[in-house]
């Protein structure tokens, strides 16, 4: 990242999958990888992380340029795609490894995630208490490469169509509207 503009969030909202695809379609994301955090087992796998057992979060970590997207946006993308009064889960998907976390890697980052916590609690868009759990960023572990992009190779697979495909679209309608989607 040569550009001071450039800038990484790593956080967790369930499925890797759903968030994932989503982050990738913004302007101002330069990639948006899935993986693991939180942990305490080197170099994890999904069949680890899926036990979980290792402690792990699926988690994305986006790179993106602040000069076209900020941190607080990236926010509340964030807490429009999964409900963040769900604890170690998020609809069907049940474990540790599912729960809704934000990696802050300074205190400038955690006073950001507390903050944008409380306006979207406050917003009243999730009925219920935030569990969001912050935590210092230590370390990601970048996904079997099979799991990136896994949407965009997989629209059909069950889960995809079920669960993936209809929380796409719906960020599509809601932040195309608001112009921040990239055209493809």
């Amino acid at each position: 990242m040569d550009n001071n503009n450039f800038k990484q969030i790593t956080f967790g909202g369930g499925c890797f999958w759903c968030v994932e695809s989503c982050f990738n379609m913004l302007k101002g994301v330069e990639s948006a990888i899935s993986g693991y955090s939180g942990g305490h087992k080197d170099h994890p796998t999904y069949e680890e992380v899926c036990t979980g057992e290792t402690g792990h979060a699926e988690v994305v970590q986006i790179t993106y340029d602040s000069s076209v997207i900020s941190y607080e946006r990236l926010m509340d993308v964030f807490f429009f795609l999964h409900d963040p009064t769900q604890l170690n889960r998020q609809g069907n998907d049940i474990g540790t490894q599912y729960r809704s976390v934000i990696y802050y890697k300074d205190d400038a980052e955690k006073t950001k995630a507390e903050e944008a916590i409380e306006a979207s609690q406050k917003s009243g868009r999730w009925a219920g208490t935030y569990v969001t759990e912050l935590a210092p960023f230590e370390k990601f572990w970048p996904a079997e490469q099979y799991h990136q992009g896994y949407y965009n190779e997989n629209p059909t697979q069950p889960y995809c169509s079920a669960v993936v495909g209809p929380k796409i679209q719906k960020f599509k309608k809601h932040f195309g509207e608001l112009g921040m989607i990239n055209e493809e």
